[in-house]
């Protein structure tokens, strides 16, 4: 379904198609209901949440406590969360900047793009959330029961979706830049959680020497 989504919105941002419709119909019903005194620095927080200042940084330390976790819980590879942390860092923007740059959408406030300036096609913040909270979330919940596991899962979804609704509110990005990005992170975490070993299988242990 992320897939077909996608595809769906990235064709009508190339296409300039009827579904930016509903970029346009979000834009105005927020533009109404702005300012608000609330909600204008709650967006503007969530929004920074998205950055890599904020959320990389966490990914990393995430990757190493998972690592940790990992050979606590007797992991024959527990190092595997520090590198695929350090991965994903380096994935994002190898995924989202050739993307921008190709759509070269402008922004809602409809400022025409500079020479070499990237598009806004798909939300690099709202990718750089959900990539790294998701991964995060997902190396901790191997290693966690399954309360935990669900806790950590629902965290890393609020998180992204705090951050689209973020940057949408404050005016730095359409929904469908939005949409393609939590489609795009999502694909990826699918086939992480396939790929990804749970730390199941023990080290071996000085007492099972006369088995092997």
């Amino acid at each position: 379904m992320a897939a077909v989504v996608l595809l769906l919105v990235s064709w009508q941002v190339a296409a300039d198609g009827p579904l930016l419709g509903l970029d346009r119909s979000v834009r105005r019903a927020v533009r109404a209901a702005q300012p608000n005194a609330l909600l204008d620095p709650l967006g503007h927080l969530l929004s920074d949440l998205g950055s890599a200042v904020t959320a990389v940084p966490v990914l990393l330390v995430t990757g190493a406590l998972a690592a940790w976790w990992w050979r606590r819980a007797g992991a024959v590879r527990w190092w595997l969360p520090l590198p695929v942390a350090a991965l994903t860092s380096g994935l994002i923007p190898l995924l989202v900047v050739p993307a921008k740059a190709a759509f070269a959408r402008p922004g809602p406030l409809g400022d025409a793009l500079t020479p070499g300036q990237w598009g806004w096609y798909p939300s690099g913040h709202t990718a750089t959330a959900t990539f790294s909270y998701g991964v995060a979330a997902l190396l901790l919940a191997r290693a966690a029961g399954p309360r935990t596991a669900r806790r950590l899962t629902a965290g890393a979804v609020l998180l992204a979706l705090g951050v689209g609704a973020g940057l949408v509110w404050s005016d730095f990005h359409w929904t469908l830049d939005v949409v393609a990005s939590w489609c795009l992170a999502a694909l990826a975490l699918w086939a992480l959680d396939r790929w990804l070993p749970r730390p199941g299988a023990r080290r071996p242990q000085a007492s099972d020497s006369s088995l092997r």
